[in-house]
């Protein structure tokens, strides 16, 4: 229970809402330190998509009978959701997909390979994950644009000493990420933003961890695209989706092409929606984005600044008992001025080897690169393990990983 001002969060309550706590693998609590990868789902969330299917199930736009009226309205009411969950001055500024990985894609297509030539860069950071690097690596062979680097302090944030060296007049994209998922690292945005954009650059901040812990407001941040991923902020899989300025999307060409983005089909060329219709082909996640709406509705009932308190507290703790038993720690261990994602080594055993140890402890981390190769290269290890938290974990958690700890080490010291 972490006290936040005036109020409360109490996790125990909050676990109580999440079925799947009820599992017991091996017999034992199940202490889910995972959410850096996915988070686990209230049943709210779970209900608003069983009721979705159960009463409202139809396709959007391409009917005029009742059920397929409601299916359209609740869309677009989630849309207008999402959008006011981050500040976005407009809905028509949400598009919505699979989450980050197909919005960077969006971008990277519909935006770079349309407006980046030969000579220009697209800069990125040490700190990137996977989906935040490949599809530029592919805008940059189509175009013939260079990719570059920020690298990293020994706290592994942005060394940003040579600010004006690093986004110059040949930069046309910043595209990191808001809040790293291995070591969480918080860049600053707005700093980034107004650099870019004194050059004429646009900058693409990569939300899939950022939105679900903290309170996001786009205009204040001035980003020109946010990621968003449902899945990690307690909704379903495959909702969430990108914002983006309207002038900007309005510029931009579509990534997928099929039904329902169209204006008009001839045999030589068609015709496009405006955004946001114009970048989303085909049959939509429609319950999924409404199931997203239940999650934001549960965490804005938490408060976005009560989960960031929760967490820091959870990551101060976290850090403290790990340094404590020897581990090595990645990143800032100020738990202020970083997210919730703690990476770190432990007495030299292979992370893959330790989370199944661990597993039979009923302890759940992720072990390996995170789908951050160079961010490992950076910190000199092949693989971390990870314990990330949310609004369900408690200090009982962190104390049932340093205990599972303790049976690693007698595992692998008894071999």
């Amino acid at each position: 229970m972490t006290a936040i001002g005036g109020g409360m969060l109490d996790a125990e309550r909050i676990r109580k809402d999440f079925p799947i706590f009820e599992r017991t693998p091996h017999g034992k609590r199940l202490v889910y330190l995972d959410s850096a990868n996915t988070s686990q789902k209230p049943r709210q969330v779970i209900d608003a998509v069983t009721d979705f299917y159960e009463r409202h199930n139809a396709n959007l736009y391409r009917a005029v009978y009742e059920l397929a009226e409601e299916a359209t309205a609740r869309f677009e009411e989630a849309r207008a959701r999402l959008a006011r969950f981050i500040g976005a001055p407009d809905p028509s500024c949400l598009v919505f997909n699979r989450g980050t990985t197909e919005s960077v894609n969006l971008v990277a297509h519909g935006y770079g390979r349309k407006f980046l030539r030969e000579g220009d860069e697209i800069l990125l950071s040490d700190l990137e994950h996977h989906s935040n690097v490949v599809p530029w690596q592919f805008c940059a062979q189509a175009t013939g644009a260079k990719l570059r680097f920020i690298s990293l302090d020994e706290e592994g944030r942005l060394d940003l000493a040579n600010l004006d060296g690093l986004i110059t007049e040949r930069t046309k994209v910043v595209a990191v990420t808001g809040q790293s998922n291995v070591i969480g690292t918080m860049p600053p945005i707005r700093r980034l933003a107004d650099a870019a954009h004194a050059v004429g650059a646009v900058i693409v901040v990569d939300g899939a961890q950022l939105v679900p812990h903290n309170r996001v407001d786009v205009v204040e941040l001035d980003i020109d695209f946010l990621t968003i991923s449902g899945h990690k902020m307690l909704g379903p899989t495959a909702s969430g989706g990108l914002y983006g300025k309207r002038e900007v999307l309005d510029r931009m060409d579509p990534f997928l092409g099929g039904g329902e983005m169209i204006m008009e089909v001839h045999r030589d060329h068609s015709t496009f929606k405006d955004p946001p219709h114009r970048f989303e082909a085909g049959t939509m996640n429609i319950a999924q984005e409404i199931g997203l709406v239940a999650a934001i509705d549960y965490l804005e009932d938490i408060g976005m600044d009560s989960v960031r308190a929760h967490e820091k507290d959870l990551t101060r703790y976290a850090i403290d008992r790990l340094l404590d038993v020897g581990a090595t720690v990645f990143g800032s261990h100020d738990a202020e001025s970083r997210g919730g994602a703690v990476s770190f080594w432990f007495r030299d055993i292979h992370p893959h080897d330790m989370a199944q140890v661990l597993d039979q402890e009923g302890v759940c981390v992720r072990p390996g690169h995170h789908c951050a190769q160079i961010l490992m290269r950076c910190l000199g290890v092949p693989a971390t393990t990870r314990a990330s938290f949310y609004v369900y974990n408690t200090q009982e958690d962190v104390d049932a990983l340093i205990e599972a700890l303790g049976k690693v080490e007698a595992f692998f010291g008894s071999r």
